[in-house]
C-alpha cells in the first residue's frame, strides 16, 4: 500500500502520458524538468507543489488534496502554453477513476493561469488540481 498523495500523483502523471492530446502538445511529462538546456521548442509538463487539507468525517479519515501541474514552453507567445492548459484539464477534470488503496471521491481543475516566466523565455502555465481523498480505503 502506499500513500494517497504518491497514488494521486501516479493517477495524474499515467493519465496524462496517456492523454494523445496532451502528449501531442508536450515532449514528456515529468516530476521535476531535469536540469540542462533546452531544446528549442519543446514544452514539459512537471508536477509543483501539493497541499493537502484533512477533511475526515465520522470514521471516514480523508482529505482534500490540491495538485500544481507546471506547463513549460517556449514557442513565441502564450498561444501555445494555453493549448496545453487547457489540454492538461480536459484529461484531468472530472475524470472518473479509482486509486489502487485509497477512495478518489472526485478529482476536478479548479485553475488555470499562463504567466510569462522571470527568465523572459518561457511561458508558463499552472494547473490546479482538486481531489477529494479517502484514505486507506481498499477498491475493489
Amino acid at each position: 500500500m502506499s500513500g494517497p498523495q504518491a497514488e494521486l500523483h501516479d493517477l495524474i502523471r499515467n493519465t496524462l502520458k496517456a492523454n494523445a492530446g496532451v502528449m501531442s502538445l508536450v515532449t514528456e511529462v515529468y516530476d521535476a524538468i531535469p536540469k540542462g538546456n533546452w531544446k528549442e521548442p519543446e514544452a514539459y509538463i512537471s508536477f509543483g507543489p501539493t497541499d493537502v487539507v484533512d477533511d475526515d468525517a465520522e470514521c471516514i479519515t480523508g482529505g482534500l488534496y490540491t495538485v500544481q501541474i507546471d506547463c513549460w514552453s517556449r514557442e513565441v507567445g502564450s498561444y501555445y502554453c494555453k493549448e496545453i492548459v487547457d489540454a492538461v484539464k480536459a484529461a484531468l477534470h472530472d475524470i472518473d477513476a479509482e486509486l489502487p488503496t485509497h477512495g478518489l471521491t472526485q478529482m476536478r481543475v479548479v485553475a488555470r493561469r499562463v504567466f510569462a516566466d522571470p527568465d523572459g523565455k518561457t511561458m508558463h502555465g499552472v494547473v490546479a488540481v482538486e481531489a477529494l481523498i479517502e484514505e486507506d480505503v481498499e477498491t475493489v
